[in-house]
């Protein structure tokens, strides 16, 4: 089934702080126990957030990508930014752990590239995860744990500690995507196998090569061709994609080293350190200094 862009809505995280027992910390993070039914029942809606949630009681339904997905009891859903998701219905008794971030605070925490990719990755190929017992005690304790501290306002570190706790999280909730992945292999459609081909010549590639020329020769396809299977599959372009990569390592290395805005252009093969400062200003919105500074 086509979808036409003006059907879609589009889905923010301010949108879902009115969703059950919401828990919000700044504007990028939003804990809760339900996933709203009545904003999501009718209608085509495009996620601009990522969320992660854990099925505790009753069950759901849903069309994620025009592909049916069912989550019950101990299943572990994702749903990335730019999904489309349609026809959600969930029973009255419907209740889960359900962590939502924006874009921005996600790539705030996570410390490296790859795990960007193998999440994306993973949750393309298996949207709806059957959690193990103890994968499930792992992730109810992490969930209260950063819920405690999101309520603790008066704590100095706050924003760190509850971004320290999903890097850890997330580390742990790894270990799923590698136990999962070592299971019967998937069939993959050609086109989700070049998507991941591409994802991976991008993760070695992206600090050096930011053309789409380029990606389409290593693949030995068209760049048009490219564009096409790309937006196909994730519902963005590679250049959007590119532009992630390469904005998520300048921020990893603003905040992380101490290296300067000139020794990061060249490291990032930009011309110099302007071009760098205009191509970072216009991803984020800010200079790489007041960023740095912020």
């Amino acid at each position: 089934m086509s979808i036409k862009a003006n059907q879609i809505k589009e889905i923010n995280l301010k949108d879902a702080k009115t969703w059950g027992n919401a828990t919000q910390m700044g504007t990028g993070l939003i804990l809760t126990d339900k996933i709203d039914q009545n904003a999501l029942s009718q209608g085509i809606f495009r996620f601009n957030f990522i969320l992660m949630a854990l099925c505790r009681q009753g069950d759901a339904q849903y069309r994620k990508d025009n592909h049916k997905q069912t989550v019950k009891p101990g299943d572990l859903l994702f749903i990335s930014q730019r999904n489309i998701v349609e026809e959600y219905m969930a029973s009255p008794d419907f209740e889960c752990q359900c962590i939502m971030v924006s874009p921005n605070f996600y790539h705030d925490f996570v410390q490296d590239v790859k795990n960007v990719s193998s999440l994306l990755l993973f949750s393309m190929n298996y949207p709806v995860v059957q959690l193990t017992t103890k994968e499930i005690e792992v992730y109810g304790n992490y969930y209260k744990l950063i819920q405690e501290k999101m309520a603790d306002t008066q704590h100095y570190y706050r924003t760190q500690l509850v971004k320290a706790l999903l890097l850890s999280m997330f580390y742990d909730m790894s270990n799923v995507i590698c136990r999962v992945g070592e299971g019967a292999p998937k069939k993959v459609r050609r086109s989700d196998a070049i998507f991941t081909e591409f994802i991976h010549l991008l993760e070695k590639h992206y600090r050096t090569q930011r053309r789409v020329y380029w990606y389409a020769q290593q693949l030995d396809i068209t760049p048009k061709h490219l564009t096409d299977l790309v937006i196909s599959v994730s519902k963005r372009s590679p250049n959007q994609w590119i532009d992630d990569y390469v904005v998520m390592e300048i921020r990893l290395l603003l905040k992380n080293t101490t290296k300067t805005i000139r020794e990061i252009a060249k490291e990032l093969n930009f011309a110099d350190q302007s071009l760098m400062g205009k191509y970072f200003k216009k991803n984020v919105g800010v200079s790489p200094n007041e960023y740095r500074r912020d």
